[in-house]
Parts: C-alpha cells; sequence; structure tokens
C-alpha cells in the first residue's frame, strides 16, 4: 500500500484527503456513496471535516446531504483508516453516521468484508511525486457490504452490495476529469474496473488530455497506465456520455460509461487554493467494456446500472439540479 496518509501536509499549503465507500444494489438499480473529508484551506477559508452522502434509487431524484464539522470536533488518525466527524465514524471494514440536509435524511450502519489488494490508477512512482497535485486510489476493492441504510424514513437492508472502499487526497483538485468505477460487471462479478481522463492547467495553459484505466479481471490486473499509454489514449467525455479507447502491452481496453441526467446529482467540491469545482456525480451508470488481450482473445463486460460515474466541471450548464 502507498505509504502516505494526509497529516503529513503542512496545514499552510492547504490540502484535501477524503475516504469514501460505495456500493450497489445487485437486485436493482439502487446505490450508495459515503463519504469522510478533511478539508484544509490555503486561502483563509475555515478548515473542517466534511461528511457526504448519497442515496440513489433508479430515476427518482438521489437524496444527498452534507453536513460539516470544526476540526477541534474530528479525528484523523495517522496511520490506520480511523476517522472521526463527531460522532460519524469511519473504521476499516465499518462505518456508521447520518447527516441531514434540506429535509432530507441518511442514517447507516455498515459493515463490509472481502476485498483484494489495493488497485493503484496512476503508476506507483507517481503517488510519491508532486505532479500530479491530486491522488486517487481504491484502498480495498470488490468488498461486499452488509447492514442497513436509512433514507428519508426508508429502511434499504444491504445484503451483500458489491462496492469498494476509496481514499483520495491532494493539494488542489484536478481542473477536468471523468472518472468511473465499477465494482462487479452484471456477468463478471468478480471483475474491477477503475478509469479516469483527466487534464490540468499549468497557468494559463492546459496539459493534454490524459486516459487511464486498470482493470482486475481472472486474477490478473490489465493496466493501461503508463505515462505515455495515457498521453496517446482516446477518452473524450460530454454531458453524460464517455468512450475510452487504450492500447498496451496488456492488449486493447474499449469502453464506453453513460447515465441519464435524471441519475446525477450536483456537488460542490471546495478547492484548497481557493474557488470550487462542481462534481456531477451517478452510482447508477451504464457501463460496456471490451478488452481484447495480447493473444486476441476478447472477453466482454457489461454492466446495465453499476457503474460510477462523475465529471469534474467549471460550467454551469449541464441542467444537473444542485444537490450540496
Amino acid at each position: 500500500m502507498i505509504p502516505f496518509h494526509g497529516s503529513q501536509y503542512p496545514g499552510q499549503g492547504g490540502h484535501y484527503e477524503s475516504w469514501f465507500v460505495r456500493a450497489n444494489d445487485p437486485r436493482r438499480a439502487r446505490a450508495f456513496w459515503i463519504r469522510y473529508t478533511r478539508f484544509m484551506a490555503a486561502d483563509g477559508r475555515p478548515s473542517m471535516g466534511e461528511l457526504w452522502a448519497i442515496a440513489f434509487d433508479g430515476d427518482r431524484p438521489p437524496v444527498a446531504v452534507k453536513e460539516e464539522f470544526p476540526l477541534s470536533r474530528c479525528h484523523f488518525a495517522a496511520t490506520d483508516l480511523a476517522v472521526d466527524l463527531a460522532d460519524n465514524r469511519l473504521r476499516e471494514g465499518a462505518l456508521s453516521g447520518a447527516a441531514a440536509l434540506g429535509g432530507h435524511r441518511l442514517r447507516w450502519s455498515l459493515t463490509y468484508q472481502g476485498g483484494g489488494a489495493p488497485l493503484l490508477l496512476l503508476p506507483e512512482d507517481r503517488y510519491r511525486a508532486a505532479f500530479p497535485k491530486a491522488k486517487s486510489l481504491v484502498s480495498r476493492p470488490a468488498v461486499r457490504f452488509h447492514g442497513t441504510l436509512e433514507v428519508d424514513g426508508e429502511t434499504w437492508p444491504v445484503d451483500g452490495w458489491p462496492g469498494s472502499e476509496n481514499h483520495n487526497w491532494g493539494r488542489r483538485h484536478t481542473d477536468q476529469y471523468a472518472w468511473g468505477q465499477v465494482a462487479a460487471f452484471d456477468d463478471h462479478p468478480e471483475a474491477f474496473l477503475e478509469c479516469a481522463t483527466a487534464r490540468v492547467w499549468m497557468g494559463p495553459v492546459p496539459t493534454p488530455w490524459v486516459s487511464l484505466a486498470v482493470l482486475r479481471l481472472d486474477g490478473r490486473d490489465y493496466r493501461f497506465n503508463r505515462v505515455g499509454q495515457a498521453l496517446r489514449a482516446r477518452g473524450r467525455y460530454r454531458f453524460f456520455e464517455w468512450r475510452l479507447r487504450s492500447r498496451g502491452p496488456d492488449g486493447r481496453l474499449d469502453l464506453t460509461v453513460s447515465a441519464p441526467p435524471t441519475r446525477f446529482t450536483a456537488l460542490t467540491y471546495l478547492n484548497p487554493p481557493g474557488g470550487h469545482k462542481t462534481c456531477l456525480n451517478s452510482k447508477l451508470a451504464t457501463a460496456r467494456v471490451r478488452l481484447t488481450r495480447p493473444d486476441g482473445r476478447v472477453v466482454e463486460l457489461n454492466s446495465a446500472s453499476g457503474a460510477a460515474f462523475e465529471i469534474l466541471t467549471d460550467r454551469e450548464d449541464h441542467g444537473v439540479p444542485p444537490g450540496v
């Protein structure tokens, strides 16, 4: 595992660090996303702990809530996964809490088991480098969740939902990205996919787009994340569809991720240097993946509504109602 914890950042530089879990109901189009965050501003804004939660249920509007806590009521362990935001807890394999906003309330008591080795979306040396300034990994892919999620008084039993535990951090958010994840495909329930298309701005000049993906299938990681490979890959997205094609020593990967606007909510992510970004967030997207192995064999993987799909943007013409 990458030996990183955000407490090693000096506070005056500003940073964020988030741990989030997500899972999908394997029997119907339902999902949840819960995020515990430490936000340290570099421009004089209050630093805080942020607790986010979203429940997705078909084409009904997502229920999104968020609460903020002064750092004096928060605890972030330096070496283990142990986060407390007031009475809301996250430990390795368990989380509990509640949050309310705008007449909505979510409450959860969940455990999770299993999972494989951490999955690194970036090349491993990039996690110790200054660039990129934002980093992410799947600390526990392919876990199974159990417990309950209460959505505005309705209890959702969570019994073996496939999902993941994730960790991201940085001094600033990536300027533009599409991000996707599938924790269990309908036709390959043990497969796991993590992917992104992104670019950042270096002063007034944007970097080229890069597209990365890692597919864990049949006990092997098919990696499409080398630097040159990521620059050559063809990743293009718009509201609300994304296509990515990449090839390299592990073969060729073609994927499409999409979801209707009704399955998204718009979140406001504060940026440590100043300002904010908008995250269009869905956990009920469709994913279609085609892997052509180096020997020419083809594997197709499909998820009707189990894909995570996020777009980070500064644009306001997306038409998605604000969540939190």
